[in-house]
């Protein structure tokens, strides 16, 4: 699936949205293992990754083809800032209407609106590609992922008390999240 458009951060700067490809990879690669650094709110630790430039290359380049799913990448003056993705939950056909949502942006770019941006766009790929159900998980402590996913429509359906394990806090509460898409 591609995706491009180009919008307005709330520091006046414009941000260009793109769908990823294979050329990305290494600046995915770079970012992912940067955001997995600076917070503990996401699902790994950055050394738990086998991501390698050549793996993730395919990874990208399959997006690229893909009528269901989409890696897309925010650049503000050249620089990848964050990316955020969307991916089906399975192909069976009880679960098919459903697509599973992932975000991330580098702690340098927080605040200006590119997770408000991604998490739109990835909203409107999602409806594109005949999703009627967008879900995620968010860690409860990261109330600023909380109140955006839910000023843009996602609702708590339930909760995960032991959700991830964190090596500096311990358990973390994990909500559940899903926004129905028609």
């Amino acid at each position: 699936m591609r995706y491009e458009k180009t919008v307005a951060l709330k520091n006046g700067k414009s941000c260009l949205l793109r769908s990823a490809g294979g050329a990305d990879a290494k600046a995915v690669c770079d970012i992912f293992r940067k955001t997995h650094q600076e917070t503990d709110f996401l699902l790994s630790y950055p050394e738990e990754s086998s991501m390698t430039e050549e793996s993730e290359q395919k990874f990208l380049e399959e997006k690229e083809h893909s009528d269901r799913g989409i890696e897309i990448c925010a650049f503000l003056d050249g620089h990848l800032a964050g990316f955020a993705g969307i991916d089906a939950v399975g192909g069976k056909e009880k679960i098919r209407h459903r697509a599973e949502f992932g975000i991330s942006v580098e702690k340098a770019y927080w605040g200006l609106g590119i997770g408000r941006e991604l998490t739109l766009a990835c909203i409107e790929c999602a409806k594109k590609a005949g999703f009627s159900q967008l879900e995620l998980d968010v860690v409860a402590d990261n109330s600023r992922a909380v109140s955006l996913y839910e000023s843009v429509g996602f609702r708590e359906y339930g909760r995960n008390p032991r959700g991830f394990r964190s090596r500096v806090t311990g358990w973390q509460e994990l909500v559940l999240m899903r926004l129905e898409l028609d």
